[in-house]
Parts: C-alpha cells; structure tokens; sequence
C-alpha cells in the first residue's frame, strides 16, 4: 500500500494505533519500537476506548524517540451502524462524561462477546476461554478482534479479517449489539473533554456498516473536527470522496494505519498525516493534555 498523506514535508506521523490493552497484540513500549523501525517521527496510540496504555507512553517515547499522541477510539452507534471516532489529547480524568461513557461501552463490550460466542458455538469449535486466551497480555477490552482470533486458532478460518467478513459481520446470524453512545454525543463529550475528534475509517469498502454521509454531516453539525481519509479500507474513490467531503466543511484530514501488530495486516506508516494537520490538532486541544516528546 502507498503512504499517503496531505503534505510531503518530512515528518512522518500516524494518527492510529492500537496496543495489547485494547486488540493489538504488542505492548506499548514494542509498539513504539516498531515505530522507530518503521522510520515515524510521531505515532498516536489510540486504544478503544480506555486510556490504560497512556502511562506508559513517556516511557516508550524516551526509549525510542518516537513522539506520542495520547488518543482514544471512541466506539460509538447509530442506528446498527457503528461508528469509531479518535478522540486525540483528551483530558483523561475518570470523572469525564467521556470516561463514563467508555466505562459502560468497555462493559457492554464484554457482555456482548460472551453472547456471541454462545451462539458462534453452536456452529463451531469455540469456548470463552478459547477466546480469553487470546488476549495479548494485560487488556481492558474484548471484543470482537479476540473472538476473531480465537476462531483462527481453531481453524475456522485462516485469518483475523476472514473472521469479521464470514462469521463476525454485523449483517451475519452471530453479531450482538453493545451499548454505545450516539456519535453526536460521543463528538459533543470529547470537545467537552478538550480533545480532537476525527470520525475513522468511514468509508470502508470492507465493511457492511460504513457511515451515511448524512450522518457525517450530523456529526459535523456537532463540533467533528476531521476525517481518516487516507486508510486502507478506502479505495480510491472513497479517498476522493471523503476529501472532498473533508474539504467542503473545512475538517482536519488525517491518514492512519490502524496498526494492531499481528492481528491485521496494516503496518504502521502505511497511511500518514500531515505536519501541519498534527500542529492544527495541538493547536485546537483544550485539555492540557499533550504531544509526548523525546
């Protein structure tokens, strides 16, 4: 996949990444190795929805000079269609509408796993515990990806993305719902929390949930500062028409990786933001939260 990005300055910055406290499979100090093998100046960890990697981010950042943005990805729905938003430099306090609202998403999650893999094991080889074995190391989130992941090791299916597209889709016979917020209002809490909201992924050509454009206008309406256009699962009409979108209501244009480690495909820097996009991010938070530097 080429790397893309708004700006051909020299920095290379990815806006998206995920680590071993939500469905990636890599801690974050080995997240931000790879991104220093992967030649990135600036990577932004966004877990979905918690926070729990940040602490250790001053640390992964001075070993490997790799500057971070604390972020999030912010699950939310609508109408059966789920929408991930990154909330970047948020103020993390546990009191926030935002943590709230994380906190019973991060519950309903759980519930929502536990029942799927119900109904999946009534067609096919698969136990919680299969699932909860599949956690890399110490997460606050399960989901989907780790059911996915355990059906690879069954043998179900050859991959990760195999899984969501035969057995884990939200059209097919096993998807359960989860409690989210409302995309305006998860848009509405991360301003109230002083951060940056870029709707991800919108346009996914793999996906069967991907985002009305009326809705993407709602959420603009609601204070949405950008969009993920460049992401591998747009192709290249849905890239066309996400930056047009983008640039007719004067949002921030980001591009990401979506990086999980060995659970996908992506690899970090596939997909990259501009510089000067990053310094609009820094400049329009709020929070006191900020960019981690060597």
């Amino acid at each position: 996949m080429s790397e893309r990005s708004d700006s051909p300055d020299s920095h290379r910055i990815d806006l998206h990444s995920h680590s071993s406290w939500s469905d990636g499979t890599t801690g974050v100090g080995e997240l931000f190795a790879q991104a220093r093998s992967a030649a990135l100046d600036v990577l932004a960890l966004t877990d979905h929805d918690t926070v729990a990697g940040w602490s250790e981010l001053p640390a992964a950042v001075a070993a490997s000079g790799v500057a971070a943005v604390p972020g999030i990805e912010v699950s939310s729905e609508h109408e059966s269609c789920s929408v991930h938003i990154l909330a970047l430099l948020v103020d993390p306090s546990p009191d926030s509408d935002l943590a709230a609202e994380m906190a019973s998403a991060r519950t309903s999650r759980v519930e929502r796993a536990r029942r799927m893999v119900e109904l999946i094991s009534a067609d096919h080889p698969l136990s919680w515990e299969d699932v909860t074995a599949q956690v890399a190391g110490e997460t606050t989130v399960i989901g989907r990806p780790h059911i996915a992941d355990a059906l690879v090791a069954a043998g179900v299916v050859p991959n990760r993305s195999a899984a969501f597209t035969e057995v884990l889709r939200p059209s097919g016979p096993y998807y359960v719902p989860y409690y989210a917020p409302s995309p305006l209002a998860a848009v509405r809490a991360i301003r109230e929390a002083g951060g940056v909201s870029i709707v991800a992924h919108p346009g996914s050509v793999t996906r069967d949930d991907d985002l009305p454009l009326a809705l993407l206008e709602a959420m603009v309406a609601a204070g949405l500062d950008g969009i993920e256009v460049d992401h591998r699962e747009h192709d290249e009409a849905e890239t066309a028409r996400l930056r047009e979108v983008a640039r007719r209501h004067d949002l921030l244009i980001t591009g990401g990786s979506d990086f999980h480690g060995t659970g996908k495909p992506n690899r970090l820097g596939e997909n990259l933001t501009a510089a000067e996009v990053l310094e609009s991010i820094a400049a329009r938070a709020t929070s006191g939260t900020g960019i981690i530097r060597h």
